[in-house]
């Protein structure tokens, strides 16, 4: 009976809704590759939407106007109301409120383009923290699927040894089995760079024949 009823309680347990393990299990044994392909869809569309919602009152009034700056319906917009304007001044003649060469509309217009300048800059700003928060993101993911390869690989030569299979004279195993330094990455690559820069000033000042 005590048996039977931790079976029970530990059935009971794996079967309630949101559970890490219940989670873990869902997560990695996915249907389908459509199933699969759906998930890291509707992944990306929480993360997309957790930051939409964080966004401040000021920033969606930002994002609503510099959305609308891009649409034909702006551009049309200005055509109507420059023509309009111009039309209706020279109509009025003397009685014009803004004569040639057109003084409050230029005004009007520069200080318009000021402030599209600044709300643009503004939803850039916002975005580029949005893109340096995916590439951490991305390079978080990274880092643990090396670490996951690594530990895969120390593995599967224990496996190898336990069998009898001898892999010790494959250099790139023992190598792919050392774990990852990321600052000596930066570093190569840094390197590179310089040697590519430095080849390509002396390709440039070297004179032509």
């Amino acid at each position: 009976m005590p048996d039977q009823t931790m079976r029970e309680q530990s059935s009971t347990a794996k079967n309630q809704p949101g559970r890490p393990a219940v989670e873990r299990r869902a997560y990695h044994k996915p249907r389908s590759v459509d199933d699969l392909t759906e998930r890291n869809v509707q992944t990306i569309v929480q993360l997309e939407e957790s930051a939409r919602q964080e966004r401040t009152t000021s920033d969606r009034v930002v994002d609503a106007i510099t959305e609308f700056c891009g649409t034909i319906a702006f551009v049309w917009l200005h055509i109507f109301w420059f023509t309009g304007w111009v039309g209706v001044n020279l109509w009025l003649g003397k009685r014009a409120f803004d004569t040639p060469p057109f003084f409050w509309l230029t005004g009007i217009v520069a200080l318009e383009a000021i402030l599209l300048v600044i709300f643009i800059l503004h939803t850039q700003r916002r975005q580029s923290q949005l893109n340096e928060r995916r590439d951490h993101l991305n390079l978080q993911i990274s880092l643990l699927i090396e670490q996951e390869n690594t530990k895969v690989l120390q593995m599967l030569n224990q496996i190898a040894h336990a069998v009898g299979a001898e892999s010790n004279n494959d250099p790139d195993v023992q190598i792919l089995e050392e774990a990852t330094r990321p600052d000596k990455l930066l570093e190569q690559i840094d390197q590179s760079i310089e040697e590519v820069e430095k080849s390509k000033h002396e390709f440039d000042g070297v004179p032509e024949a």
